[in-house]
């Protein structure tokens, strides 16, 4: 039984309550352009998808975000930095925290409507402070439309690849889609999902229409570990795993193929610290083998002010969710990311 508790408006409602100024709209279509031309192959820029775990709180946020923006200028000529501002936390076995999309303030009860509001004139204002339009995961995909004018990069996680809905919305955007490998790590299916997503003409229901997706070329593979039957976390960065997915690429004839390397999660086990030797080890066989540069195009860092995590929101600028590697640690890692592309 489900106890109706608000009405939420329709999403071209809250967009019209809430537009991005159109000086940032110019901004976002630029940083658009770059992320695409990227996993097009059209530069040998790297992509660095990088943040919080999850946005719980946007004053610590924009702080981390006019961070990055100031480091881009020094990167820019070698990288595209997009902020990981993910607004919707999946939760593995179903309960807890779920992001600020529908709990605005996580000592708070939850308030969809608010969150809508509070995510999207985060989003804005990150913009605005920065420079950086962001990356965000599409844990729902009716949710997307409130901030399909917002984002950058959008990204579909492990527990959601192989669902079909996250596919036919994936197949309408006209942005990079970065589809996450199963938890089951298994590649064939991690093709499949690419291969759905960059298929067209498919029709379904999404946000009240009948629609006919026109399928998304910039759809592609991201590489986060995978977990086996007995809770064991098995990495998928390495040079033997990745070539195995340049040869589904190469079977199932793909446009734009690209793989981002996520530097956490299993690929890690969470040991934060980690992601730094795993960036290092990537990049190094970027320089061994001409093909494993060509696909590999770029990462998924989770960062923040502060390094770790913390059950509850005491100290600032720390997660609440999964650990993080500091501020200092995340610009020297990415001050060497430029050096090495």
């Amino acid at each position: 039984m489900f106890e109706r508790e608000e009405k939420i408006p329709e999403a071209e409602e809250i967009l019209a309550e809430t537009p991005l100024p159109a000086p940032l709209k110019k901004v976002k279509a630029e940083r658009d352009a770059l992320a695409s031309s990227v996993i097009r192959g059209e530069t040998d820029k790297l992509l660095v998808i990088v943040g919080p775990c999850s946005a719980h709180e946007s004053r610590p946020v924009l702080e981390y975000v006019e961070r990055l923006g100031r480091l881009n200028e020094r990167v820019k000529d070698r990288l595209v930095l997009v902020p990981r501002i993910y607004t919707n936390k999946p939760r593995t076995k179903g309960v807890g925290y779920k992001g600020m999309f529908t709990q605005p303030d996580p000592k708070s009860k939850e308030d969809i409507l608010k969150g809508i509001h509070t995510i999207r004139r985060l989003h804005i204002d990150a913009i605005g402070v920065s420079g950086l339009s962001a990356a965000d995961e599409m844990l729902y995909p009716e949710n997307y439309a409130y901030v399909e004018d917002l984002l950058t990069y959008i990204a579909v996680g492990a527990r959601s690849s192989e669902n079909q809905m996250h596919r036919l919305v994936a197949s309408g955007i006209e942005l990079p889609v970065g589809i996450k490998n199963p938890m089951s790590g298994s590649v064939p299916v991690l093709i499949n999902s690419v291969y759905a997503a960059q298929s067209g003409g498919q029709v379904f229901k999404y946000q009240g229409w009948q629609v006919r997706a026109s399928g998304n070329p910039l759809a592609h593979a991201v590489l986060r570990g995978a977990v086996d039957g007995y809770g064991n976390d098995i990495p998928n960065f390495h040079y033997e795993t990745v070539m195995k997915v340049i040869e589904g690429y190469a079977a199932a004839g793909l446009a734009n193929p690209a793989i981002i390397i996520d530097a956490n999660h299993s690929n890690s086990g969470k040991r934060f610290k980690q992601q730094i030797r795993i960036v290092e080890e990537v990049l190094n066989n970027r320089i061994y083998d001409k093909d494993f540069k060509k696909y590999v195009k770029g990462f998924m860092i989770e960062s923040f002010l502060e390094e770790g995590n913390q059950k509850e929101d005491v100290v600032y600028g720390r997660s609440i969710t999964d650990p993080c590697l500091g501020w200092a640690d995340t610009e020297r890692l990415i001050l060497d990311i430029a050096e090495k592309v």
